[in-house]
Formats: C-alpha cells, structure tokens, sequence
C-alpha cells in the first residue's frame, strides 16, 4: 500500500558555507527518500536554512552588512551547494520568514495561555568587552564533567555531558577572547516538566534508536529541567511580543520551521493538505534526520512542544553521527573541512554519495574519511566492476548487432537469482543499512563480471557463434541494469548517463522484466577514474 511520508533534515546554519560534513545528513536522507519515491510512496522532503542567533549579528557585523543581507546570501549558497549534490528537496526554505514568525507566536501565545512559560532570574556568562551575553557557542572552556578542554557551553563533544555555561572550567569568550564574568538576567522558560509522562510513553513507543533511548532515558532520570526560550538583546531573530528587549531563542524557532516550511509547499502545491501531515492523528509517516550532537532538542523539547500545541510528533528520528578528517570532527570553528565548493571543483557529487553511503548503518558510527580508501573503493567498485559490467558487454553489441539486445536471456537462472537478491538489497535500503545494500550490489558484480569471463564472449566471436554471443552479452547489459536499478539511489548522475545509454528508465517496479529485443545507445565511458596523486595535490 502505498504511503505517504513527511522527511526533514537540521537545518544548516546561515552564517557560513557548507562542508562535506554538512552533507553526510542531506545525502544520507536524500538516498532514503529517493529510494522510497522509487518504490511509489508519495515521499515530501523539506528544509530550510536556520537563521536566527548571535553568530549571524556577529558575522554580518564583521562584515558590515545586515543580517538580512547575509542570511539571503548564505541562503541562495546554501540552495546551488545541496542541488550541486543532487539533494532534490521539495521547498527549502529559512526560519526567517512570515510563515515561522506567524506559527512562533501562535505558539508562543498558546503556552502562555496554558500556563507553561516561567518567568526566571538567571545567571549567564557576560562579554564585558562586547557587552554581551554569550550563547553556549560562543564559549569554551573545560567540561565540568570529564576535565576535556577546548568544549562549547552547552555539552561536551568527549563524553556528551550536558551542562550549563556558567558550568564550565576556565571559560574564555570566543568572540574578545578575554574571560567573561557571571550576569544575572530575566528569562522565559518551557516547563519541560509538565510533558514528563507523554514524553516518557513516547520515547518508549519505538521511535528512537536504542542509543538514542538511552541516551534521552538519562536525561529523564537526572529530571527535566525548564527549558530557557528567550536571549537578551542584542541578538537577531524573532522579537517576543510583549518583552521588547528579548527574542525567541533559535531553537524555538528552527524546529518550528518543519512547520512553517511545510505550511509554505502547501501554499504552493494546493494538493497537500497542511493539517492531514500535521494533526495530532495524522496517519502520515514523519521522519527527522538529525545529527548526533541534537538529539537533546529532537528528543525533548520538540516533542514536548508538538505535544503542547496538540500537534503530531514524529514518526522516527534517525540519528547519525559525525564526519571526521585524520580523526577530528570536520568543523569550521575548530579549522577543520573540506568546502562543498571545493570537492565538487575538483570531484563529482556522486563519489561522495557512494562513499558515505558504503560506510552509512542505521547505527549512530562517525565517520572517517581517508581520501586513499576513497580513491580505492571508487575506482575498484564503481569503475572496475559496475560500469566494466556495461563496457565489455556492449562493445560486442555494437559491433556485432547494432546495439540490439536479443530476444532471449543467456542464464535466466543466473538473471533470477539477481532479481531475488534485489529484494534484500530494498530491506537494506528501507532500514538505512546503506552500507549492507553496497557489499550486496558488489557482491552482485563479482558475480556478474565473473559470468562474463567464464562465458569468454571474446573467445565465442571468433568461433562465430554469433546466437550465443549475442545472448551472453544482453545477459550482461541486462545484469549492469539490475545493479544499476538499485545504485540509481545513491549515485543519481551515473543512473542519468546509464538511463540515456539504456535508453530506458531505470525502475524498481519493472525490476523483474528484462530488456529484449531492445536499443540501446553507443556506449561512453560512464565514469573516469580517479588519481589518487591529484587529490592529495588538490586536498
């Protein structure tokens, strides 16, 4: 039957270009999404740019603009950057728009009416040089926890402590680089608490992943804390309506933005209908594809504001972890990435999909790129085997048959077993277990390419046996387009050229019938190798 399903990403933040790092997330959902809109789900995939915080005043002060001249920037990078990835969202949007604004204070309002923002005096670190209060971002110092040093105000990437700012060991500004002291402040807060039990039975009803679920069952057993929705000024974001000199915490409004960004598709595609995705019994499929270091928010605070509003919540959160660069987590503030701008200059997006996508689980595992490794693994599979497949079967096609396919199978045995093992490879793909799909889709070219050498076509044209030839090589294309149908997923540009040498559309629901007695096109090299001295030359 066929579904409907709501898929969202975090959202990058407007105050820098985006890294390869960015991109594990975007590319990981995107091959899920793709996958399911293959098999005829009705699959909607959304996100926006977050837009809002002290990062993007400071950035656009240092560079002399506004802030709304550089978050439309940032944006319109953003957009060229995932496209140039073939990450094929339905509406991109930012959270500095009047759908966000509107659905904020609506609830904002709401919260206010049910009584469940506290008004408190807090303690936070204060700039005095900048005469600011610091977000946790802008703040490092040593874990109060573990004693690691160099750690945000906010948690510890080293053993995920979660802690306040004023918390910190030896905290330094990140802004004056001078050490800020303790201010006290009027705040607004969530009262998480009241949402204790529905949260409890939510994350219990199978939506998280097991470390996930121990990870947030921690943070109920220490107790849910108020949650602080407001920053003082100056800041720039969405100004709370009756505290002139407060704003609405980003992340208030950055979760919100799955709403808000939906509500706008809506406004343009006048067949979805906004409150069948996001009623409280919404039978829609809502899935959240988040990074490890935001599984606080997405676990609690979301849901519980969902919960608030009488809204639905989410059907599964799929955490990943991070990527890493000779062992470090690829990260602008700590000086370590590779631009998007730069691989697509120098590489093509669907090497990167192809190896995230052979290293991604459904476990919650970093990963580490080792640009040999990557070299190898695109070389040895992509080139060597899957597209090898395709070469050394149509040169025989065409210069004996004028790229005819024959009108019968060489080993329909052989053909039905690859049919067979397709199905395990969807499972794979429906579970996010990327990496089991890849061993299973070479597993099928060894195979493939073996049958090739056993059956010697080279050897049977100069017997010219030219019926059998012609048989083995359309078992071959019609193998190469197997794989292929399940590769399209992941490497979206190679599917495009195969589809045009094919001369049909790569599809997972005509699967099982085999082409026959069909024309394909004068076959070019689909894929060119890559030279391992030139990357490390140019990274």
């Amino acid at each position: 039957m066929k579904k409907k399903i709501l898929v969202t990403c975090a959202l990058p933040y407007a105050n820098g270009s985006m890294h390869i790092g960015h991109m594990l997330e975007h590319i990981q959902a995107d091959i899920w999404v793709r996958y399911q809109k293959m098999i005829g789900n009705e699959v909607w995939f959304i996100c926006a740019d977050d837009a809002h915080g002290t990062a993007i005043m400071m950035k656009s002060r240092e560079m002399s603009i506004s802030p709304e001249k550089l978050i439309y920037s940032i944006f319109k990078e953003h957009k060229f950057d995932l496209k140039s990835f073939n990450i094929l969202y339905d509406h991109y949007s930012s959270t500095h728009n009047y759908e966000n604004k509107y659905f904020v204070k609506k609830i904002y309002y709401t919260l206010k009416v049910n009584q469940l923002i506290k008004e408190k005096i807090i303690f936070q670190l204060y700039d005095t040089k900048e005469k600011i209060f610091l977000p946790d971002r802008f703040v490092t110092g040593s874990c109060p926890i573990c004693y690691s040093s160099d750690q945000y105000g906010d948690n510890c990437e080293t053993c995920g402590a979660i802690y306040k700012a004023i918390e910190l060991i030896n905290p330094i500004s990140n802004i004056s680089y001078t050490q800020p002291i303790v201010c006290s402040s009027l705040h607004l807060f969530f009262d998480l608490n009241m949402f204790k039990k529905k949260l409890n039975t939510w994350i219990n009803s199978g939506v998280l992943q097991k470390p996930v679920f121990n990870k947030t069952q921690e943070w109920f057993n220490i107790g849910l804390k108020k949650w602080n929705i407001s920053r003082d000024t100056p800041y720039f974001g969405f100004k709370i309506p009756d505290m002139p000199e407060k704003y609405f915490y980003v992340w208030l409004d950055a979760p919100v933005c799955y709403i808000s960004t939906f509500k706008e598709l809506c406004n343009k595609n006048k067949y979805l209908n906004f409150y069948e995705f996001w009623n409280i019994d919404s039978q829609v499929k809502l899935y959240h594809f988040i990074g490890k270091d935001i599984i606080y928010f997405h676990t609690l605070f979301w849901p519980a504001i969902l919960e608030s509003i009488n809204f639905r919540k989410p059907t599964r959160i799929f955490v990943h972890g991070h990527v890493t660069l000779n062992g470090k987590k690829l990260s602008k503030s700590r000086g370590s990435l590779i631009s998007v701008k730069k691989w697509i200059k120098y590489l093509d997006s669907d090497s990167l999909r192809y190896y995230y996508a052979s290293k991604l689980s459904s476990k919650i595992e970093d990963i580490e790129i080792n640009l040999e490794e990557f070299t190898n693994r695109i070389n040895s599979d992509i080139v060597n085997k899957i597209v090898n497949l395709a070469s050394r079967s149509a040169s025989f096609l065409n210069n004996y048959f004028s790229n005819i396919l024959s009108f019968e199978l060489d080993n329909k045995k052989l053909y039905h077993t690859f049919i067979h093992a397709t199905q395990l490879i969807s499972y794979f793909f429906r579970k996010r277990e990327f990496h089991l799909a890849i061993r299973k889709i070479i597993e099928l070219s060894n195979i493939a390419n073996q049958y090739i050498n056993d059956q010697k076509p080279w050897t049977i044209s100069i017997t010219k046996n030219y019926i059998k030839l012609h048989n083995i090589c359309s078992m071959g294309i019609n193998l190469f387009r197997i794989i292929m149908i399940c590769m399209k997923p992941i490497v979206p540009d190679l599917a495009k050229r195969t589809e045009l040498f094919l001369m049909t559309r790569l599809s997972w629901n005509n699967i099982n019938k085999p082409l026959l007695n069909h024309n394909i096109n004068l076959f070019y090299p689909l894929y060119k190798r890559i030279d391992l001295n030139f990357i490390k030359k140019n990274f």
